[in-house]
């Protein structure tokens, strides 16, 4: 009502005798003049009129990039403190393993972020990482190896693997888009479900002998280049360009921000958040083949554990978790941290479980810089 009311007859026609709300202050009887250009709006009063009004996006621009871009000092840091304690961290081939050994990370953080972003929260990505590469192996390698003795064809396996991680999202999508369930506890639940059914299926054993190509996204090079890295950078720069671009991504900000508006403003709320949910269980699939082609084998405890570090990458890059703010480019960073900081601390021979305490310290760590800074609370 009071956002409305200036406009009317009720405040701008005669009943309120004319000049006070109806004369040249406004514009006009009926607020149909140039509402900016009386003084009321555009004088002194509103501190700089059209041209700091002018400024806002461009400073809201600037800072926008300053926060995609704030771990690069810190992974510059560890560059130089690489070189300086370990003379074979720059090394070409240390390099590419570090990103090669990232880049499975980086699927299961691109996949976070997305679903961070629209607003959700999705607790089973380490679990579709495993369950979902153990389907397709299990359908294609004999009985012997303990398959399932199908004998399918290598094409069919590996076009479970993603349809695996999309059913599972779409899954999760129907319990907590559609029925309302807490996605917290939804995700939750079902992680413990699915790890249950890869110890389940695997029954202790591990899970080899797979056709080639079921190893080549993780253990092949192109150019010089590991073929996971040239995926993990492609998704990356499809996912980056559609959501600052393109109309569903940025559709994915809105929703994330503010669902109500989003929907007022004839968003499709319900369909957007579900179809983010598919694609990140699509990413978490393909980021469990990618694990498996790099170890050229499957156990039950594939995945186990990594989504602690899938968070530590996307809170330290800036991914909000309540949603609506955040950049890829941040997440990316995020996973490049990680991964050089845990290659230093490995050829330091420091043991893994520091590794995994450190990371716990990080997102604490990145909570509070960002509760300070932003001033808004996590939720």
């Amino acid at each position: 009502m009071n956002d409305t009311a200036p406009n009317g007859p009720t405040n701008g026609g005669p009943a309120n005798g004319g000049p006070a709300n109806g004369g040249p202050m406004n514009g006009g009887p009926m607020n149909g003049g140039p509402a900016n250009d009386g003084p009321t709006s555009g004088g002194p009063t509103s501190g700089g009129g059209p041209d700091r009004a002018a400024r806002r996006p461009v400073r809201a621009i600037a800072l926008g990039r300053i926060r995609d871009l704030a771990l690069l000092p810190a992974v510059l840091l560890l560059l130089v403190i690489g070189a300086v304690s370990n003379e074979s961290f720059l090394e070409r081939d240390n390099l590419l393993n570090v990103l090669s050994a990232s880049s499975a990370l980086g699927l299961l953080v691109l996949a976070e972020a997305m679903i961070l972003i629209s607003g959700k929260m999705d607790l089973s990505l380490e679990s579709i990482a495993g369950l979902a590469p153990a389907l397709g192996f299990m359908a294609v390698i004999p009985a012997a190896s303990a398959g399932f003795g199908s004998d399918l064809p290598t094409w069919f396996g590996l076009l479970i693997i993603p349809l695996t991680g999309a059913l599972i999202g779409a899954v999760n999508g129907l319990l907590i888009v559609k029925l309302q369930l807490n996605g917290f506890i939804v995700t939750l639940a079902m992680n413990i479900v699915l790890r249950g059914v890869l110890v389940g299926m695997v029954s202790g054993k591990t899970l080899f002998d797979a056709p080639a190509a079921f190893l080549a996204l993780g253990s092949d090079n192109w150019l010089g280049v590991p073929v996971s890295v040239w995926v993990t950078g492609a998704c990356f720069a499809v996912a980056g360009w559609a959501l600052r671009y393109h109309r569903l991504g940025r559709a994915v900000y809105a929703v994330g921000g503010n669902a109500p508006a989003a929907r007022a403003a004839g968003i499709r709320v319900e369909r957007v958040a579900w179809g983010v949910l598919i694609i990140g269980g699509t990413l978490a699939a393909v980021a469990g083949l990618v694990i498996a082609g790099r170890v050229g084998a499957i156990n039950a405890n594939q995945g186990q554990g990594l989504i602690f570090t899938v968070f530590a990458a996307a809170v330290i890059g800036g991914i909000s978790l309540n949603g609506g703010k955040g950049s890829l480019a941040g997440a990316l960073l995020g996973v490049l941290l990680l991964g050089m900081l845990e290659n230093l601390l490995t050829l330091a021979q420091v043991s893994s479980f520091w590794i995994q305490a450190i990371y716990g310290a990080i997102i604490l760590v990145a909570l509070m810089i960002a509760r300070l800074t932003t001033g808004e609370g996590q939720e």
